[in-house]
C-alpha cells in the first residue's frame, strides 16, 4: 500500500486535532463541574435527570406548601391556646360570682371584667394572619368573621376550609371555620338541656344522664309523639321539650311530666303525678314511652315550681357568654324574678354550657395539633427525598475530578506524543536526503 505524503500530514493534523476537541471537551466539563454538557453526551442520562429535576421541583412546592399551611395552622394554635386560657378565666369568676357572701356591687365588678373578656374573645375570633386575611372566616378571607350584637355576635364568613396540597394525593386544611369553633357548640349536656322556671323553692336539677340514645333520637323523629318549644309556634314546631311541674297530691309535694299535645298545641300531663323524693333519679316519659333519658333534682322544690328539658341545639360561645353575663348582672332581684335558686340554676346552666365551649376549643385544638404532627412528618419526608433527588442527580450530572484530571493528564500525553510524531514526520522527505 501506497501512503501519500499529503495522507501523511491529513492523518497527523487529525490525531491532533482529535487529541484537542477531547481537551477542550474536559476543560469545559471542569470548569461546569458537569460531565455531560449536551444532550446528546449521554441521551439516557439526560432524560432521567429531565424527569428527576421535575419530580424534585414539585417536591419543593409542596414543602412550600407545608411550610405556609404549618405557619397559619401555628397562627391558629396560638389563638386558640389564648382562648382557653380567656375561658378559663371565664370559667373561674363564674363559679365565684355563685358565692352566696358576695354583695351585687362585688357582682357588678365581675360583670365588668367579664365583659373584659367578652371584648378580648372578640378580638381572637377575628384575628389575622399579618396580610389582612382573617383566620377564622372560612373561604371569605378578606370579610370580618364576627360581629357584636346585643344577644352575643353574628357570623360572617362560612363553613369553607382553606385547604393546602401538601403531597401528591394529600391535602390539608390549613383553617379553622369561625362557626366550628364559635358557633357549633351543643347545650347542656349535648344531648338535652336543663333548665328552671322562676322558682321559689331550693330545688337544683341537674345536667340529666343519657340512658339510652337510640330511644332519645327515635322519640325526636316521632313528630306525632310532642310539640316542642312553647315559646314559639306549638302547632308547627316539634322536637321534644318536656316539662317538670310540682304539683300538691294530698298535701304531698309531687312532681308530673307535661308537654304540648301534638296538633294541638295545649298542654298535656304524659306522666306522673308521683311522690318526688330529693336526688332520686326522674326516668322521663312520655304516655308510657320510655325517652331514654333522665334528670336528678335535689333540694326542696315547692309547688308551682317548674323546670323543663329540651334537645341540645348548637349555641355560639359569644351567646353563653352574654347569658352568663346578663344572668350575673341580675343577680337575685325581685324586678327580674330571679330568686336566689333562679340564680344559682341559671348560674350552674351558663357554666355546662361553658364548659361544653372549653370541651370544644379542646377538639378543635387536637385536630389543629394532629394536622401540624402530620404535616411535620410530611416535611421530614419531603427533606429526606430532596437529598435522594440531590443524590440521584449528582450521579448522572456531577463530573468526577479525579477520573477526569487522570483523563486530561492522559489526554494531554496523547495530544504531545501526536504533535511530536507529527513534527518528527513532517520533516522526512526524499528531498532532504538528495
Amino acid at each position: 500500500m501506497r501512503i501519500s505524503t499529503a495522507q501523511i500530514f491529513d492523518s497527523g493534523s487529525r490525531g491532533i486535532a482529535r487529541n484537542q476537541v477531547d481537551l477542550y471537551k474536559l476543560q469545559n466539563q471542569m470548569s461546569s463541574g458537569r460531565k455531560n454538557l449536551t444532550p446528546a453526551d449521554d441521551p439516557v442520562a439526560a432524560a432521567q435527570a429531565l424527569v428527576l429535576t421535575q419530580s424534585k421541583e414539585v417536591s419543593v412546592q409542596y414543602l412550600r406548601n407545608q411550610d405556609g399551611a404549618k405557619g397559619r395552622l401555628g397562627l391558629i394554635d396560638a389563638q386558640l391556646t389564648s382562648m382557653s386560657d380567656l375561658m378559663q378565666n371565664v370559667r373561674d369568676k363564674v363559679i365565684q360570682a355563685g358565692n352566696a357572701t358576695l354583695s351585687e356591687a362585688d357582682r357588678g365588678f365581675i360583670v365588668k371584667e367579664l365583659e373584659s373578656r367578652f371584648s378580648e374573645l372578640m378580638g381572637i375570633a377575628n384575628a389575622d394572619d399579618g396580610t389582612g386575611s382573617y383566620l377564622f372566616s372560612g373561604y371569605q378571607g378578606a370579610v370580618r368573621p364576627f360581629s357584636m350584637t346585643e344577644t352575643g355576635a353574628k357570623y360572617a364568613g362560612d363553613d369553607g376550609e382553606r385547604l393546602s396540597q401538601v403531597g401528591v394525593s394529600r391535602q390539608i386544611s390549613s383553617s379553622v371555620s369561625g362557626s366550628e369553633l364559635f358557633e357549633k357548640i351543643r347545650n347542656g349536656n349535648g344531648t338535652f338541656a336543663t333548665a328552671t322556671g322562676t322558682n321559689q323553692g331550693s330545688a337544683v336539677i341537674d345536667l340529666g344522664s343519657v340512658n339510652n340514645l337510640s330511644e332519645w333520637s327515635q322519640a325526636l323523629s316521632n313528630s306525632s309523639l310532642w310539640y316542642v318549644d312553647s315559646t314559639t309556634d306549638p302547632v308547627t314546631n316539634h322536637a321534644g321539650e318536656i316539662g317538670i311541674e310540682f304539683v300538691s297530691v294530698g298535701g304531698v309535694t309531687s312532681y308530673q311530666l307535661t308537654a304540648l299535645e301534638a296538633n294541638v298545641g295545649s298542654k298535656v300531663i304524659v306522666d306522673g303525678p308521683k311522690v318526688f323524693v330529693a336526688g332520686q333519679s326522674i326516668n322521663l316519659l312520655n304516655n308510657g314511652d320510655d325517652l331514654g333519658v333522665s334528670v336528678s333534682i335535689s333540694g326542696a322544690p315547692v309547688v308551682g315550681d317548674t323546670f323543663s328539658i329540651k334537645p341540645s341545639t348548637d349555641q355560639s360561645i359569644f351567646t353563653t357568654l352574654r347569658n352568663t353575663i346578663n344572668t350575673i348582672s341580675n343577680g337575685v332581684s325581685a324586678a327580674t324574678g330571679s330568686s336566689t335558686t333562679k340564680f344559682s340554676n341559671d348560674l350552674a346552666t351558663n357554666l355546662v354550657n361553658l364548659d361544653q365551649a372549653m370541651e370544644n376549643i379542646l377538639k378543635v385544638t387536637t385536630s389543629v395539633g394532629s394536622r401540624l404532627n402530620e404535616i411535620e412528618s410530611l416535611s421530614n419526608s419531603g427533606a429526606d427525598l430532596q437529598l435522594q433527588y440531590a443524590t440521584s442527580l449528582s450521579e448522572l450530572q456531577d463530573l468526577d475530578y479525579a477520573k477526569a484530571i487522570s483523563e486530561m493528564a492522559q489526554k494531554q500525553l496523547q495530544l504531545e506524543a501526536a504533535q511530536l510524531s507529527f513534527k518528527q514526520i513532517s520533516q522526512l522527505s526524499l528531498f532532504s536526503i538528495l
